[in-house]
């Protein structure tokens, strides 16, 4: 998965809930306060939108910002998750 593909859908997502990361790339809505299981499996870990780009005007700047980036994978990567960055274009 990629870092950047995350962001997206945080910002996508966000006011609509947490997005849990799963084991095998997926994520997925889940309501605030979620931190059980789903079909007997676990996420990785869950991340908050409005704490993570609500301070972003927009997508664009989230995106190019390297302390959000870095957030992100260390928590997935904390987790046991797999994630990189896009090339950048």
């Amino acid at each position: 998965m990629f870092t950047q593909d995350v962001v997206r859908k945080l910002w996508d997502e966000s006011g609509k809930g947490n997005i849990a990361v799963w084991k095998d790339g997926a994520m997925t809505v889940v309501p605030p306060g979620y931190t059980g299981e789903t079909d007997e499996k676990k996420p990785l870990v869950i991340l908050k939108p409005l704490l993570l780009v609500l301070k972003y005007d927009f997508l664009d700047f989230a995106l190019a910002d390297e302390e959000l980036l870095s957030t992100i994978e260390e928590r997935i990567r904390a987790a046991g998750g797999m994630v990189t960055r896009a090339p950048r274009t």
